[in-house]
């Protein structure tokens, strides 16, 4: 596993052993060690900090050598730079096969992520919600097929919308539409659609191999990237939502000055 920190405490579901191609990684997973930092979010505060390795196996390198030797099963804290919150994970080193595994943690893989994605709530339906938050905590638990399912469902939703706004202006005739291919159908929608939905549209092609043909542990090798993929697509809707917002209330307060302004009697 050529990875970072962050990506085996944040990310990395319970029980998935995970190769160690870098044999430093495991020094760093188990030696107590304040100066090496990583970057990641802290679902208990809400905010993107640094961590540490606050309790590892032990902070002499020589010892922890010694150790991983063989097999080595450790609890291991990491604590957040910002609030001093310490969060607890299970460790399990497997000296012959040179893996790694989570065995337990506080909070979840699925709490880091999911309480990053409540800024959608205004893009996105409850139901819609609960399916992204579900496909979350399935692969933080291993399921990763069914973490595809609620993913395509959510890529689905995107494009469903998109075809309701073009169909209301007609800017797409529904039988060219409904006879389409996905991938057709986006290059029909293209205008009403995010660019980096459009530009990587090969992502519903690669979560319905994932639901029909992949096995669990590719989907979940896979997940991360997709997730992200969603969450930068939403991410576009967001600042497009925002920005409208800030020109609806920029314009409401002007009006409310120029209306001030002809009732002073100041206005040219």
């Amino acid at each position: 596993m050529n990875t970072e920190l962050s990506d085996f405490f944040f990310n990395v579901p319970l029980y998935s052993q995970v190769e160690v191609k870098d044999l430093e990684f495991p020094f760093k997973v188990f030696r107590t060690n304040a100066s090496t930092s990583f970057h990641g979010y802290n679902p208990w505060q809400k905010y993107e900090s640094s961590f540490y390795i606050y309790r590892g196996y032990s902070n002499s390198y020589n010892e922890v050598k010694e150790q991983i030797s063989n097999n080595l099963m450790h609890e291991v804290e990491i604590v957040c730079q910002r609030s001093g919150d310490i969060f607890t994970f299970g460790v399990y080193w497997d000296a012959e096969k040179q893996t790694l595994m989570k065995y337990g943690q506080l909070p979840s893989v699925a709490d880091f992520h999911i309480s990053e994605v409540k800024k959608y709530n205004k893009l996105l339906p409850e139901e819609k919600m609960k399916e992204f938050t579900k496909a979350i905590g399935l692969a933080a638990n291993g399921v990763g097929i069914g973490a595809f399912v609620y993913l395509r469902r959510i890529f689905e939703y995107l494009i469903k919308e998109a075809y309701d706004m073009c169909l209301k202006e007609k800017l797409v005739k529904e039988e060219d539409f409904q006879r389409a291919r996905m991938d057709e159908k986006i290059n029909l929608l293209s205008e009403h659609l995010p660019n980096f939905l459009v530009e990587n549209r090969t992502m519903y092609s690669i979560l319905s191999l994932g639901i029909h043909e992949l096995k669990e542990k590719n989907c979940l090798k896979h997940f991360d990237a997709l997730r992200i993929g969603i969450e930068i697509i939403l991410d576009e809707k967001l600042d497009e939502l925002r920005k409208k917002e800030k020109i609806e209330s920029a314009k409401k307060k002007l009006g409310i000055v120029n209306q001030e302004i002809k009732n002073s009697g100041n206005c040219t």
